[in-house]
C-alpha cells in the first residue's frame, strides 16, 4: 500500500512539473506571437488598405530586425532603434544611436557622403511601411496615370526637424483595386535649401512574402519626362536573402570598427 502511495505522489509531482513546462512553454510562445498594438485610426484610410494589403502595421511594428542583400552590399538593420549596418566590399557605413560612421581602407568612398548614403536604399526597401514613422503630414496627390492604369496617390511630408532632410516629399502610388503599391515619386533636398519640385520615380517591379509582409523583390528606376515616370532606367535592383523577424540583434552588430571614423 505504501508503495502504491509513493508511486501515486511521484506521478502527481511528474504531471505537476510537465502542466508547468507546458505552460511556461505556451506563455513564452504567445508572448512570441502576441501583435503589437497600433492606432491605425491616425493614418488616411487608402494608406491602411495599402498597410494591409502588404501584410499589416501590426505585423511589421511587432518586427525587430532585417537584414537583406542588394548587389554585393549586405544591409543589417534593427527595425526598433533604426541602427544599421550596410557591408561592401571595400568599405562598411553604419550607424548607432544616431551616430553615423565609415570604415574603409582607403578612401573609396566618399566621407562626406556617407550619413546621406547610409540609410537610403534601406528607406526605399521598407516602403510601404516606413510612411507609418512619427513627423509625417499625409495630404492627397493627383493620381499617376501609367500603361492604361490610374494609380491613386498619397503625399507624405514631413513636419520641421524630422530626419536629416525634413523637406523632403515622397508619394506613394497604389493599384486601385489590389491596393498595393506600385510606385514611389520622391524628392532629394538633402544638403540643400528649401523644398523641390523635381520627382524621381520608383517602380516596385515585384514583391516577395517574408513571415507574413510583403517587401521588395525588385525595384527599377525610371527616366522622367514633363513630370511623369517614362522608360526603365537600367537593370532592376534585387534584393536577396530576405529576412525581418520578431528576434533582436546584439547591439554589437552596429559599434564602429577599429579602423572607423565618425561622420558629420
Amino acid at each position: 500500500m505504501k508503495k502504491i502511495m509513493l508511486a501515486l505522489i511521484v506521478m502527481t509531482l511528474l504531471t505537476s512539473c510537465k502542466t508547468e513546462e507546458k505552460e511556461q512553454f505556451s506563455t513564452d510562445t504567445n508572448k512570441a506571437l502576441e501583435k503589437v498594438n497600433v492606432d491605425l485610426t491616425k493614418y488616411p484610410e487608402s494608406l491602411r488598405e495599402v498597410f494591409a494589403a502588404h501584410g499589416g502595421l501590426q505585423n511589421w511594428s511587432a518586427m525587430r530586425s532585417m537584414t537583406y542583400v542588394m548587389d554585393d552590399q549586405e544591409t543589417i538593420t534593427d527595425l526598433q532603434t533604426r541602427d544599421i549596418v550596410v557591408k561592401a566590399p571595400t568599405h562598411t557605413i553604419g550607424s548607432k544611436d544616431g551616430k553615423v560612421w565609415i570604415a574603409q581602407d582607403s578612401t573609396h568612398f566618399p566621407e562626406a557622403r556617407a550619413r546621406f548614403y547610409h540609410n537610403l536604399m534601406f528607406y526605399f526597401y521598407a516602403m510601404p511601411f516606413l510612411l507609418a514613422d512619427d513627423g509625417i503630414v499625409y495630404s492627397d496627390a493627383a493620381s499617376l496615370e501609367k500603361d492604361g492604369l490610374i494609380y491613386p496617390g498619397i503625399k507624405i511630408g514631413y513636419e520641421a526637424n524630422i530626419g536629416d532632410a525634413p523637406d523632403d516629399n515622397y508619394i506613394l502610388y497604389y493599384h486601385p483595386k489590389t491596393k498595393k503599391m506600385e510606385w514611389l515619386a520622391y524628392t532629394v533636398t538633402y544638403g540643400k535649401e528649401g523644398k523641390s519640385d523635381q520627382y524621381s520615380y520608383i517602380k516596385y517591379n515585384k514583391w516577395q512574402e517574408v513571415n507574413g509582409l510583403l517587401l521588395p523583390e525588385e525595384l527599377t528606376w525610371y527616366t522622367v519626362e514633363e513630370g511623369k515616370p517614362v522608360d526603365a532606367r537600367d537593370e532592376p535592383r534585387v534584393f536577396t536573402r530576405v529576412d525581418v523577424d520578431r528576434a533582436g540583434l546584439d547591439t554589437i552588430t552596429f559599434a564602429i570598427p577599429d579602423n572607423g571614423v565618425y561622420v558629420d
